[in-house]
């Protein structure tokens, strides 16, 4: 379990303590309840990691929720494929890493909180945008905040290393996750599809190429061939 869990569930308890000692005992139950469901709803199931194949890299779920997008975007004058997901009040809200590598970016955005199912929400509503390189792939994950979530938690930093499917966030009470990653990917989901965080491969990307000799010598990753410059490889998105 989360520790906020533990946090809400505590403040419940003592909230239905002091309900029944000044008043009667039943008026405690409503409290008693929400302690219950805050104690549910910041449940943290282990789940199973999904292992590389020989030559691809799997995107998994950042969080668990519903596919409800399945696109392809403009990010940074660059087109990638888009998979959004939808977070209810009954999905586990622990994120999780879609891909092994280094954190590059972390860039907090603030804005609205409209509802997490709207198409403006990806672009509009406050979020944390995380840029994550792993075997020259550049994957970019939104934790997008939603009309009931107010806080977003992110445990990391620049330059920290992440494994796939790790632990890196939450959000609270209803939201929304987007992946964005190269176009050569081969998609796994489809709209309406059910997806567990860190269990569920959303792509396959194949592994970029080492790296090379390019023009006057300039060293290139497969990355850089696809449209991605080298410096999107180190700097914000």
């Amino acid at each position: 379990m989360v520790r906020d869990g533990y946090f809400y569930g505590a403040g419940c308890l003592l909230a239905a303590g002091v309900i029944a000692w000044l008043a009667v005992w039943p008026y405690a139950l409503p409290v008693l309840v929400l302690g219950a469901f805050f104690l549910w709803f910041f449940r943290d199931p282990e789940r199973q990691i999904p292992q590389a194949a020989d030559g691809v890299i799997p995107v998994v779920s950042p969080g668990d929720g519903k596919v409800t997008d399945v696109s392809v975007v403009t990010a940074n004058g660059i087109a990638r494929s888009r998979i959004s997901i939808f977070l209810s009040v009954f999905d586990v809200h622990v994120n999780r890493s879609p891909v092994a590598g280094v954190i590059r970016e972390v860039r907090y955005q603030r804005g609205k909180f409209l509802n997490a199912m709207s198409a403006h929400s990806a672009e509009e509503n406050e979020q944390n945008i995380v840029t994550v390189e792993g075997d020259g792939r550049i994957v970019i994950f939104k934790q997008i905040a939603g009309l009931i979530a107010r806080r977003i938690v992110f445990n990391f930093c620049m330059g920290d290393q992440l494994a796939c499917g790790e632990r890196v966030g939450l959000i609270k009470f209803g939201s929304r996750v987007d992946v964005l990653f190269d176009r050569d990917a081969a998609i796994q989901v489809k709209v309406g599809d059910r997806v567990k965080g860190g269990a569920s491969i959303l792509a396959l990307l194949p592994i970029a190429q080492a790296v090379h000799a390019g023009p006057a010598g300039v060293r290139m990753s497969a990355a850089s061939k696809q449209g991605v410059p080298q410096g999107a490889q180190r700097e914000a998105h």
